[in-house]
């Protein structure tokens, strides 16, 4: 079917045009508005107008767009329609002709003074032409034009209105221009506050986007806004905290806002501040299983078994109940961590997410076990798993138990049986196998897996990485390193490669000030990592400044308190003279993984006994 078909307001009314036409009938005339919104809409298609815009498609289909264009803009002037203003527009825009993409919102804002899509529509073409010089009447005009119910709604959207913008400075001065009027008001102060800001992060300046999101936050309390811009800059700006944590000290501050605060924690490895969230969530709503999820899978990773255990049974219980509810905002913070949920759309959509929920539990719970040495217990949650699309993911877990009772090899095999489908799955199988091996601490045997996985899947940077991770535990440094310095080379923004790099010069005491180097480099890739602070911090004390190492080390434990990173903090506090508090941290990162190999190795180097 031709696209002018479009301009039609339905197959009926086209059949009753085409059949005139074709009997040289007298134009069908303009049907009388019906009084009744369910009646059907009639076409004001007469035979003149079919006539123009076939011929208008014709000409596009033959490769001459300005003539199309000329139909369809003539016709839209004629008639009045938005649709087909849109249609001239949309024909201007494919042939890259801007200039008459603007005049065909202009003349759709003259034939229809009173409709705001024109408008919208003719400030995103002038983002794309890079005409935000001439867009602050357009802009004002769009604005004015809005019911007040509607404007912050519109004020709010207006960055993403510009995101296609060459110039993003330019965009944030036309908006401070423009937006002023919407600043003095109260009722949409916050509102213009919060999207200027936005554009100016989007500029690249997050000092002004953080003091505007200030400035947006104390206008308006209650207005979420402010904290999910500072959820965004907290990256960059980690003070920009502060207003998220004002904000959700409210009474019933939105449980959504919250979790998206849960995502963001886990994205930054600060596992046990997003699990006090997750426990004010839960004590909220206690009925809404996602953030159970969530938090068994944090609790886990914290190697905390019983609350783990306890908040995974909570989630099965929940989604095994009858009426378990549906929590959109709630499912959301299932990104959060290892565990997801699917977030619930209609019933059917509930169901899929509920049962994969579920099964994503019972793996969780079956590495409690498994941690507890149950490893019958372990088998008896993968047990209820039948689920072909999570097969290598549960006889990774069972390889795994087999491997922890000693059964290595047969570990191996087992997962070699498992069945290939794609270059994926065979991807995914290899690097299960190397996992298992490097999880009993066969080095070598790792390193020799990963290198199949490269020579298969060449220039694979995770794959690359990860090899080199177990080339260091081989003591295969030269390899280490060259690995590393491909993975910098194929994707130079790979924070963990550079901070790896780094770290090993660090520890080793080789080659310093370029050890510092890549360290700061990863850090600036990935501002605020607890684990690329603590390399910082371990290179500055190699280097002799103690006082640097101290200050990020602690700001490393306190973000994250990490058993490895326990162990820096405490050799540099013991060097420094401060042996008790030193003993303290040992003490506490002791309590988290006693097993944790630096931690053994500087307290038997430095001959302390806890």
């Amino acid at each position: 079917m031709s696209p002018f078909l479009r301009w039609c307001r339905g197959a009926a009314a086209f059949t009753l045009v085409a059949a005139a036409i074709a009997a040289g009938a007298a134009p069908v005339p303009t049907a009388p508005v019906d009084t009744d919104p369910e009646a059907p809409t009639h076409s004001a298609l007469d035979a003149a107008l079919f006539y123009q815009l076939l011929i208008g498609e014709m000409h596009l289909r033959g490769g001459d767009p300005g003539t199309a264009y000329q139909a369809f803009i003539d016709a839209a002037r004629r008639t009045r329609d938005p649709l087909l203003f849109r249609r001239a527009m949309d024909i201007a825009l494919q042939a890259r002709a801007g200039n008459e993409a603007l005049a065909a919102t202009g003349a759709w804002r003259e034939a229809l003074p009173a409709s705001a899509e024109p408008l919208r529509l003719e400030l995103q073409i002038m983002a794309v032409l890079n005409k935000l010089d001439t867009a602050g009447p357009t802009l004002r005009a769009l604005l004015d034009r809005t019911p007040a119910p509607e404007r912050n709604g519109l004020i709010t959207a207006l960055p993403r209105l510009f995101e296609r913008a060459n110039d993003k400075r330019q965009t944030a001065l036309l908006l401070e221009q423009v937006l002023q009027p919407e600043i003095d008001a109260e009722a949409t102060r916050a509102a213009a506050v919060v999207a200027l800001a936005r554009s100016w992060l989007a500029a690249g300046d997050p000092d002004r986007a953080l003091a505007l999101a200030e400035r947006a936050s104390v206008a308006d309390p209650t207005a979420p806004g402010p904290a999910l811009l500072s959820l965004e800059l907290l990256a960059q700006r980690p003070q920009a905290e502060a207003i998220v944590q004002r904000h959700l000290q409210r009474p019933g501050a939105e449980p959504a806002l919250r979790l998206a605060y849960v995502r963001a924690l886990a994205v930054a490895q600060r596992y046990a501040d997003a699990v006090a969230q997750l426990e004010i969530a839960t004590r909220a709503q206690a009925d809404v299983a996602p953030p159970y999820l969530t938090l068994g899978a944090l609790q886990l990773e914290l190697k905390r078994l019983p609350e783990a255990e306890a908040a995974l049974l909570r989630f099965i219980e929940l989604t095994d109940a009858p009426q378990a509810p549906a929590a959109p905002a709630a499912a959301s913070a299932a990104s959060a961590a290892p565990a997801t949920a699917a977030a619930p759309g209609d019933e059917d959509a509930d169901a899929s997410g509920a049962a994969a929920g579920r099964v994503q539990a019972w793996l969780l719970l079956a590495q409690v076990a498994e941690r507890r040495g149950d490893y019958a217990g372990a088998e008896r949650w993968l047990a209820r798993i039948d689920d072909p699309r999570r097969a290598l993911e549960v006889q990774t877990r069972r390889a795994l138990i087999l491997a922890r009772q000693g059964q290595v090899d047969a570990a191996v095999a087992s997962l070699r049986l498992v069945p290939e489908r794609s270059p994926e799955d065979a991807r995914a199988k290899l690097i299960a196998e190397a996992e298992l091996l490097r999880d009993v601490k066969r080095w070598q045997a790792s390193y020799e897996v990963f290198g199949v996985a490269v020579a298969r899947f060449p220039d694979d940077t995770d794959l690359l990485y990860e090899q080199a991770m177990m080339a260091e535990k081989a003591d295969r440094l030269d390899d280490m390193e060259r690995l590393l310095r491909r993975v910098i080379e194929l994707k130079p923004d790979h924070g963990h490669a550079q901070n790896a790099l780094g770290y090993s010069l660090a520890d080793r005491g080789q080659r310093l000030p370029e050890a510092r180097a890549l360290i700061q480099r990863a850090l600036e890739l990935q501002p605020g990592d607890p684990f690329i602070t603590d390399s910082l911090g371990w290179a500055e004390y190699r280097l002799g400044n103690h006082d640097e190492a101290l200050r990020l080390l602690r700001m490393a434990w306190s973000t994250r308190p990490d058993t490895e990173i326990g162990a820096h903090l405490g050799e540099v506090l013991w060097a420094s003279g401060q042996r008790e508090e030193a003993k303290r941290i040992w003490r506490q990162a002791q309590s988290r993984d006693s097993g944790n190999e630096v931690l053994r190795e500087t307290l038997a180097r430095l001959q302390v006994g806890l």
